[in-house]
């Protein structure tokens, strides 16, 4: 068994959609770890929709090719559209980030993944839910990553989310 990291994403039907995934995850693979629920501005979309961004760790036998299909599968159940352009609105949009301490490319999955270095969205649920947790490559903690990183215009903030009947993220 390896620790999965995955983020999770939506900007259409927000709520239904994270629960979704979150409800999937628990059946698939037990209940997951999750950080808070941050609303952020849509980076590179022209669809000026916020999306809901979150983290979820969860532990698996399963190969990185599996795990890439299972989320892809998800994604497509949850009506997003394969022909979609890449920065349109989506349901759910669910990136494996790490896969134990996998490095490099695996099963078409590059690993970790990038955003975790360049997207605020990704890095501060990361390091408030994986603080001491190290990135694969550069042996640096989350905490350590989010401290340092210049979110630019990155803008985010927590959210009051409930999940399985309790509160799982809060506004600061």
């Amino acid at each position: 068994m390896v620790r999965v990291t995955v983020s999770i994403g939506s900007n259409i039907e927000r709520e239904r959609h994270v629960r979704a995934c979150l409800d999937a995850l628990a059946e698939t693979f037990g209940a997951p770890a999750v950080s808070r629920v941050f609303e952020s501005e849509p980076v590179g979309f022209e669809d000026g929709r916020n999306f809901y961004n979150l983290v979820a760790v969860f532990d698996s036998d399963w190969g990185v090719g599996e795990l890439q299909a299972w989320c892809k599968r998800l994604e497509l159940a949850n009506g997003r559209r394969k022909d979609s352009p890449k920065f349109s609105p989506r349901t759910l949009d669910i990136d494996l980030l790490t896969v134990g301490g996998l490095t490099g490319e695996h099963d078409g999955v590059a690993l970790p993944r990038d955003e975790i270095r360049h997207h605020a969205f990704v890095l501060k649920p990361l390091a408030e839910l994986l603080p001491e947790a190290r990135h694969p490559l550069t042996g640096e903690t989350y905490a350590a990553l989010w401290s340092a990183f210049d979110p630019g215009g990155q803008r985010l903030w927590a959210v009051d989310f409930h999940w399985a009947g309790r509160r799982i993220s809060r506004p600061d």
